[in-house]
Parts: C-alpha cells; structure tokens; sequence
C-alpha cells in the first residue's frame, strides 16, 4: 500500500488557459517570499488527487486554494486565506475580514470571473506574462 506523503505547503488550483489567471498566480508566486503556496495548474495531474471532490466546473470558476489539512478556499475567500500568509498582501486579507467587505468581494469575484478571457485581452494579461517568468524553487 502505497501512502500519500503529507504536502507541507497550500496549493493554489487555477487556470493556465486564462491569462489574466496565470498573470495572477505568477504574481502571488513572486509575493510568496516564504514558499508557502504551491501554484498548480488545472491541467496538472495532481489536480485529481489533491482536489478529488471539486467538479472540473467549479475549478475553472474560480482559483481554489487548498491547505495540507485538506480545508478548501475558494475565489474570494482564497484572496483573503492567501492575503493572510504572503507578507505584502496582509493589508489586503486584513481588509477582506472587515464585516461585508467578504460577501461584496465574492460579488465582483464572481464578475471578474465569467469575464476573465475578455478581461485579459482588454487589459493584456498575455504580453504580461511573458514579462513576469515564471518563479524557479
């Protein structure tokens, strides 16, 4: 029998067919000064096993962020765990806790989420990310 070892870091789920969401995981990867967040892509096979009860709908609706302790954080919610754990987002997760600020982020979350392919091509995340490589260790 073979036992899974324990993953020691959160995993950020998100997709890589979206420019504007690649542009946001390179970016909190370079904020990430302490390694905490492991960004995997959708199209990774670990996907499956680390994300087992997700439908493949609800991961492309929004980033997910799973803790070693098996918690999910989804969209929004995600913004604020992530805010939390990556030193220059702490204003950020500290203002998404403020009563209401949550639900009004889900709001636009959801928004930005059904128009993230137009969003990237309005805002160029594309050229962006060939700007911003990707974070090597």
């Amino acid at each position: 029998m073979i036992m899974e070892t324990p993953r020691e870091k959160h995993v950020l789920l998100f997709d890589s067919d979206c420019p504007m969401c690649t542009f946001q995981s390179r970016t909190l990867s370079w904020l990430d000064w302490f390694n905490q967040v492991e960004m995997i892509p959708l199209k990774d096979p670990r996907t499956a096993e680390i994300a087992p009860d997700i439908t493949r709908e609800d991961l492309l609706e929004a980033i997910h962020c799973i803790t070693p302790s098996g918690e999910i954080h989804r969209g929004a919610r995600a913004i604020r765990f992530l805010g939390m754990r990556i030193p220059l987002l702490v204003p950020v997760g500290l203002f998404l806790w403020l009563p209401g600020v949550i639900w009004i982020a889900e709001k636009i979350y959801a928004w930005v989420s059904r128009n993230r392919h137009l969003l990237s091509k309005l805002f160029g995340c594309k050229g962006a990310c060939t700007i911003l490589p990707e974070k090597k260790g």
